[in-house]
């Protein structure tokens, strides 16, 4: 993945916390790591309703059930027509 540098000024006191607390070959990865959080992609992938299906197939538990119910589906019962009128 290419990279570029950026200038960013910051309030010198919150520039003092983080180099207290991110150590210098760590800043830009804690950077990089925040501004994903903060900044919606652009492909998408800030629509609730993906990210809601994307939580769905994490869950193992859910993943399961459902393929229990998937079996459930083919129980042996036929399906009913409606007849045509």
């Amino acid at each position: 993945m290419a990279t570029q540098q950026l200038l960013i000024r910051l309030p010198e006191e919150l520039a003092k916390r983080l180099k207290r607390r991110v150590p210098a070959r760590e800043r830009s990865a804690f950077v990089q790591r925040l501004l994903e959080q903060a900044l919606p992609a652009s492909d998408g992938e800030d629509d609730p309703l993906y990210r809601a299906a994307l939580e769905v197939e994490r869950d193992e538990q859910l993943a399961a059930e459902m393929a229990e119910w998937d079996a459930a589906a083919d129980d042996g019962l036929e399906a009913v027509k409606a007849p045509r009128t």
